[in-house]
């Protein structure tokens, strides 16, 4: 039998930027800014979720198990994505009690569907872009389902601007119940002093 021809690639030809460099600078731009925001809106979401449950009350019989349960509840809003954090983020509004949030249901249906396409723009490989400068990243989710839709600069700065105001939405339902949202010097009660 034959030895083999083999080969490597000789990285020292390939195009500046490779494998990005198809795609003009606007488009990459337009991605890292979408990817930071949804970053922001995760941290965001961790923020209300220590608001939420900072600032709900429970019977003195109760505080010392929902502290303990707490600190587990704080770890995972540091660490979760961002399906996970929508899904504790609703738990934790709703079981306030006086939380005064009207659409809260349809609040946490557009983060669920912004978590979708998060995924799929951070962890996508993104192919040659067609004649209109669009890409069909390639992403199969846990369900074995193919992302079926080309995305071009305008779709991402239309999903940024989108995220930015989800997370907006969140913060809105923090400083609604008249807390000041955590990190922040904007209105309201402060949840946490510094001494």
């Amino acid at each position: 039998m034959d030895e083999p021809r083999r080969h490597v690639v000789d990285v020292d030809r390939l195009p500046v930027g490779f494998p990005t460099h198809r795609h003009p600078s606007d488009f990459w731009q337009a991605l890292g800014r979408a990817v930071a925001t949804f970053g922001f809106l995760e941290e965001t979401l961790g923020k209300a979720i220590f608001s939420f449950t900072a600032m709900r009350s429970y019977p003195d019989d109760q505080i010392q198990e929902a502290y303990l349960g707490w600190l587990k509840t704080l770890e995972h809003a540091l660490s979760d994505p961002l399906g996970n954090l929508t899904d504790s983020y609703g738990k934790v509004v709703r079981d306030h009690g006086d939380a005064s949030i009207e659409n809260l249901d349809e609040l946490i249906a557009d983060l669920r569907a912004a978590a979708v396409v998060r995924n799929v723009i951070c962890h996508g490989s993104w192919g040659m872009p067609d004649d209109s400068g669009r890409s069909l990243p390639l992403f199969v989710n846990k369900r074995i389902e193919k992302f079926k839709t080309p995305i071009d600069t305008a779709y991402l700065e239309q999903l940024q601007r989108h995220t930015a105001e989800l997370a907006c939405a969140v913060i809105n339902t923090v400083t609604h119940m008249g807390w000041q949202f955590p990190g922040s010097s904007g209105p309201g009660d402060p949840i946490f002093r510094r001494s």
